[in-house]
Order: structure tokens, then sequence, then C-alpha cells
């Protein structure tokens, strides 16, 4: 199981990122956009994923992503259960949520350092 600390341990180093606690959650955002969000009890990540593909990945793992309530569906976001995340896999949602909401010269520049 990862934890926000680990998540921390991921986006410290992300150009325009920053966290916030927002109404007693963690959230992590570029400019005014948020891509990471975790609950109060910090069991679950929302976090920014395309929509045209947000159902076949529920419906892939449904015991690790859910969709997120209705009133959200709106926006590009999916939810994933933090028990049944490792490491890896939580670095790769992390990352892609990033990609999602900074310019394209900023992830491509920075994506490489990583390798």
């Amino acid at each position: 199981m990862v934890t926000v600390d680990d998540v921390r341990q991921v986006v410290r180093d992300l150009p325009r990122s920053s966290e916030h606690l927002i109404s007693d959650r963690v959230k992590f955002r570029v400019g005014k956009i948020v891509y990471l969000a975790f609950s109060r009890d910090e069991t679950v990540m929302g976090f920014a994923y395309p929509k045209e593909e947000r159902a076949a990945l529920v419906a892939a793992e449904p015991g690790t992503f859910q969709l997120p309530r209705e009133s959200d569906l709106r926006y590009n976001w999916v939810e994933a259960s933090m028990a049944a995340l490792d490491e890896e896999r939580m670095t790769e949602l992390v990352l892609d949520a990033w990609c999602m909401v900074v310019p394209k010269k900023v992830w491509s520049a920075y994506l490489p350092r990583l390798a």
C-alpha cells in the first residue's frame, strides 16, 4: 500500500506542481487545475485521467479503480484505492495525471530526466 507521503516523494520535483490543503483534503495542482486529490482519510486517490479511457480502466481492474461520483463524471477523473496500488503503479498514474495538466514542452523536458 502506498501513502500520501509516497506520492509527495514523486511530485516534489515536478515543475509547476504545488500541494494544497482544501477542506481537509490534500490536493496537488498545476495553477488552478487539480490533478491529484485524496479522500479525507487518505485511502482513495483521485487523479486526472482521460474520460474516453476510464471505463475500460475501471472494467479491467474494478478492485483498484472506480469512477468518481456522478457530479464529477464531467471531469477527466478516476479514483483508485490506495491499498491496491504499489509504488510503481502509483508513480505511473501520478506522472500521467501531471502530464495531462502541464504544457507538452514542460513534461517532454522533464520526463527524459527520470529514465
